[in-house]
């Protein structure tokens, strides 16, 4: 039976693949991503109730548009307004296009009729004047069979659309959006045909077994077994074990590592494919050739695969009415990125795993990281991707990857009180000195210190860390168990008490005296959700704190060792256990929320969806929600104070 996606009649008419996709938004600043098939001209119309706002033709500065290929273009649309936007009400947008040469304007109404819910007649925003709620999530996996948590916040706004006022003000995607280190086989075989489809750029590849993208599919070893093509010799081990043996950790597995993404080609295709209907409009999902293990794998891939496909429309929808802000974690680039300056050392030291690392970056820095802060990206990276994206050179390809390696500045403010800090926890990392296969600290000395710069005096904070600040104990007991062991890859080592420096560091700022009065951080990461109500002991008018993680969008941690971990967790670890004064927040009284309706003993909540956080006036978190992909929602209750442990 032939698999295949039916063509669209609108495609080559309406050249908008992918987006429009809202991003920084303030009273200021307005800016709007997507990506389209040929050159175009823009044009904005803003109005509320009360009128027109704005309405004009884009200039050429407000549109940075980069050609990615022959039938391809990313435009980061960011301009200022003449006159601040109104708050606190919906405005409507019509994002107008016109193909180069033609004197016809069209209509959101007529090219993206699919971004409207039912009753509008224009998408629309809201710029709320204080962050009274937000949804936040990350770990968006494809493949994995569960449905899909941006969909659960699109049905979700559906029901609200008729309030405004109630409207998140921010959608907050913390890492792991898109997986390039644990790829389906469908979902590599689509980005090879929307490649092939959008002539996007081809490059050559240094230290494998192939001298170009086109070789490298042309390869019996394209799908399932990527690392065949690096050389037999030690460096090249070295990246072997770093990039493709995913299938040996025995808790966090990565079982699609040996397809990891390569070239920026597939970088690109694959962003297309996990945002946009649009994108899959054609495809034809037949597998390639492959041994019967491998096409019995790729099988099983291809129902979720295409229970995912299915439900992107409305993905599309959401992220054209909410202010959607983006930072990475691993899986954006690759598991364990960053993890140990041993890793750092092996994966930047061979040109084959260097070239992976700065193809997914910059993915990232096109894709994601220009939308968050769009003015400092442009400023201090525009002349190296718009040189090598018009050159096509290896040197300036090289060049470019070496720039955003060395690049710092991915952290940024989002403007809203209170505000809202989203924190670089990957390439700022403070390396251990001693013993170079040791985790390093999720941020270094330096990073540190300039965020408690940025806190001092501030009278509530929402901290957005990739990676919780505060963890499950036992499941990090058991991380730093391997780690003493020598093994930090197999159970992906990454906390932040990891590092002592780090962890000594990030505590001393929650206990400053100048530190916030309310204090949020939100996370995901860890593929399950759950909520710690944090005070400082032996201080009285300490600040309050709170851990508010919510993991995945479309993952889940194994179900059964998650119960074993939380069970244990509450009895190795229950207010009396001596094992507290072991671990690094001795000083810290954590206590956690029950999720309602959950089982006696069980404070975890494995559940693919989406965060809902509603905040006080003065930043205190006044309900917290996992709203589930499946529709069943999970309600974080008041901690219970006789569960208190520290």
């Amino acid at each position: 039976m032939s698999i295949s996606l039916p063509p669209s009649s609108s495609d080559a008419r309406f050249p908008v693949l992918v987006g429009p996709i809202l991003r920084r938004i303030t009273p200021d600043e307005l800016t709007i991503w997507c990506l389209t098939t040929e050159v175009l001209d823009f044009s904005l119309r803003l109005k509320t109730t009360q009128g027109g706002v704005l309405d004009r033709v884009l200039t050429k500065d407000e549109c940075w548009s980069l050609q990615v290929g022959e039938h391809a273009w990313i435009c980061l649309l960011n301009l200022q307004p003449e006159n601040p936007l109104p708050t606190g009400e919906r405005i409507d947008y019509d994002l107008l296009i016109r193909a180069q040469g033609d004197t016809r304007w069209c209509s959101i109404q007529e090219w993206g009729p699919d971004l409207l819910y039912p009753g509008e007649l224009l998408p629309g925003f809201v710029i709320q004047p204080q962050l009274r709620s937000m949804l936040h999530g990350s770990c968006r996996k494809p493949h994995y069979p569960s449905r899909d948590g941006l969909a659960r916040a699109d049905a979700w706004l559906e029901q609200h659309l008729a309030a405004p006022a109630d409207w998140p003000a921010v959608l907050m995607l913390s890492g792991d959006q898109l997986y390039a280190d644990d790829v389906a086989g469908p979902m590599l075989r689509a980005a090879h045909q929307l490649s092939d489809r959008l002539g996007l750029w081809d490059e050559t590849l240094e230290g494998g077994g192939a001298d170009s993208g086109i070789e490298l599919r042309q390869s019996p070893y394209c799908y399932y077994q990527r690392e065949q093509l690096l050389p037999k010799d030690q460096l090249s081990e070295n990246v072997r074990e770093r990039f493709f043996a995913g299938v040996r950790k025995p808790i966090f597995t990565s079982d699609s590592a040996h397809n990891h993404l390569i070239t920026f080609a597939e970088v690109i295709a694959s962003y297309c494919l996990i945002w946009s209907p649009k994108a899959w409009q054609g495809i034809d999902l037949n597998p390639p050739a492959l041994s019967p293990r491998h096409a019995e794998l790729y099988d099983h891939e291809l129902d979720a695969i295409l229970g995912f496909r299915a439900q992107l429309p409305q993905v599309r929808r959401v992220m054209a009415h909410l202010p959607t802000y983006m930072i990475f974690d691993d899986h954006d680039v690759t598991d364990d990125w960053n993890l140990s300056a041993a890793w750092e050392l092996s994966a930047y030291g061979h040109p084959f795993s260097r070239q992976i690392i700065g193809n997914a970056m910059i993915g990232y820095l096109l894709c994601q990281g220009s939308g968050n802060a769009p003015r400092k990206i442009r400023k201090h990276l525009s002349e190296h991707v718009e040189r090598w994206l018009k050159t096509h050179d290896e040197e300036d390809h090289h060049s470019l990857i070496d720039e955003l390696i060395a690049f710092q500045r991915w952290d940024y403010l989002i403007p809203i009180d209170p505000g809202v800090l989203v924190l670089d926890t990957r390439t700022r990392r403070w390396r251990a000195e001693r013993n170079l296969n040791s985790p390093s600290g999720l941020m270094d000395w330096e990073a540190l210190t300039e965020l408690q710069q940025h806190l001092l005096d501030r009278k509530a904070v929402i901290l957005v860390s990739p990676a919780p600040v505060f963890g499950v104990k036992l499941i990090e007991a058991v991380q730093k168990t391997f780690t003493t062991f020598g093994q930090p890859l197999m159970v992906d080592a990454e906390n932040w008490m990891a590092h002592p420096g780090a962890a000594n560091v990030i505590l001393n700022i929650f206990r400053h005296t100048r530190t916030p009065e309310h204090f949020v951080v939100l996370s995901g990461d860890v593929h399950y959700s759950f909520v710690y109500d944090i005070e400082i002991r032996f201080r009285k008018g300490g600040p309050k704190i709170w851990q508010i993680t919510s993991s995945g969008l479309k993952n889940e941690f194994p179900p059964r060792l998650l119960t074993l971990f939380d069970r244990l967790n509450r009895w190795l670890y229950a207010p009396s256990s001596p094992l507290n004064w072991f671990t690094r927040r001795r000083l810290m009284k954590v206590s956690p929320r029950r999720p309602e309706g959950a089982a006696e003993g069980c404070r975890l909540v494995n559940k693919a969806g989406i965060g809902l956080v509603r905040f006080a006036a003065d930043g205190e978190p006044e309900e917290v929600w996992q709203l589930g992909a499946d529709g069943r929602d999970v309600r974080f209750d008041l901690t219970d104070e006789e569960e208190h442990w520290g």
